[in-house]
């Protein structure tokens, strides 16, 4: 137990920034002269309504946003989006799957319920240390859809590129939307769970081009019809409220850190201290390839379970917890979203040193 703050490397439900957990607090009781909680007020309430429209154009203008793209807020995590995707996007036909981590590979696994899945590429049997280069790509002409989850939580790579595809891009970015700059536009489709970089978990946003919206297929639910949720502005059924309101108050930190321009200057100078000291350590390596590593998940271990273990717990004595690696991989993740502090990183970096001082 303690009473002060740890640097939480979780890598979801992760950190979020303490200005916005103490603006939240503030705000807790009574929110705006409402005399309720956000937690308390009901979703049609003008005071909602505001909060919803407010929080929806402050996402457009920081991701940029054309209008051409709806953006919905939602529920069921990006697993449910493993369905949703297939049932309105692929109409029975083929789509193109790149399989590059865990999450990837259970999407594509789903998508088989609907239709065809291609697989255009794939790094299972490498331990998904790296990511495919474009040529590497086995496209299918016939493919309603290109699909890639762009960074790999368990296994901490990331997609240096936006692959080029004659197929509509979908994209699961939910480890690293918000951390730079994307060029919506050429998306038919992104989506990302809140409970990393964007909200406490349980919202779901997802960006759809409106083009794409209305080719469901005939089973589809409607709370997973993309053209009835844009029909219902999101608000079919009772949204996240709460959820909703803290990715509100997250995007207005990001603007005072700068926007997403600002926030890849951080996370780039976050991960370079991290891996920097990883490179040079004689006690810990890397799991992923150089040009391919993510700035998000920073995944490295000793090659001694023994040594992981104590390694972890060595840095939670410390104030720093949650360095664990997923069960799949095993050795540490550390991650490092956005509302990571530089000196949280500055922080595991003294560890990892003053560990292998102990241990080499």
């Amino acid at each position: 137990m303690t009473d002060e703050r740890v640097y939480n490397f979780s890598a979801g439900p992760s950190v979020l920034p303490e200005a916005v957990l103490r603006r939240a607090q503030a705000e807790m009781m009574n929110y705006r002269g409402s005399g309720m909680s956000v937690m308390e007020m009901s979703h049609r309430s003008p005071a909602f309504s505001e909060i919803f429209g407010e929080t929806k154009q402050k996402f457009r203008t920081l991701m940029q946003v054309p209008e051409s793209h709806e953006i919905l807020f939602l529920q069921g995590g990006a697993t449910l989006q493993f369905a949703a995707i297939p049932m309105n996007l692929m109409e029975g036909g083929t789509a193109d799957y790149a399989v590059t981590g865990n999450f990837s590979g259970k999407a594509a696994k789903e998508a088989e319920k609907y239709g065809r899945v291609h697989i255009a590429c794939s790094t299972a049997e490498s331990g998904h240390h790296r990511i495919p280069k474009q040529e590497e790509l086995a496209l299918d002409p016939e493919a309603k859809y290109f699909y890639y989850c762009s960074n790999n939580t368990i296994y901490g790579t990331e997609w240096q590129y936006v692959p080029e595809t004659p197929a509509p891009l979908v994209c699961d970015m939910s480890s690293d939307i918000l951390s730079r700059p994307v060029d919506v536009k050429r998306y038919g489709l992104i989506y990302a769970g809140a409970q990393k970089n964007m909200a406490p978990a349980g919202l779901t946003v997802v960006i759809v081009d409106r083009s794409l919206a209305g080719r469901e297929l005939p089973f589809t639910p409607q709370i997973m019809s993309y053209r009835t949720m844009i029909e219902n502005d999101s608000l079919l059924n009772t949204p996240p409220c709460w959820c909703i309101y803290m990715l509100g108050v997250v995007l207005d930190w990001l603007k005072e850190q700068g926007g997403v321009e600002g926030m890849e200057q951080l996370k780039r100078a976050r991960a370079k201290l991290l891996y920097d000291c990883l490179e040079e350590s004689r006690l810990f390596r890397l799991h992923a390839e150089k040009d391919s590593r993510s700035d998000m998940n920073v995944t490295f271990r000793t090659g001694d379970t023994a040594l992981d273990a104590e390694f972890v717990a060595f840095a939670a004595a410390r104030g720093l917890v949650n360095l664990k690696g997923h069960k799949l991989t095993g050795g540490m993740r550390a991650s490092i979203y956005n509302a990571m502090p530089m000196e949280g990183v500055e922080a595991l970096v003294k560890t990892i040193k003053e560990f292998e001082r102990e241990h080499v």
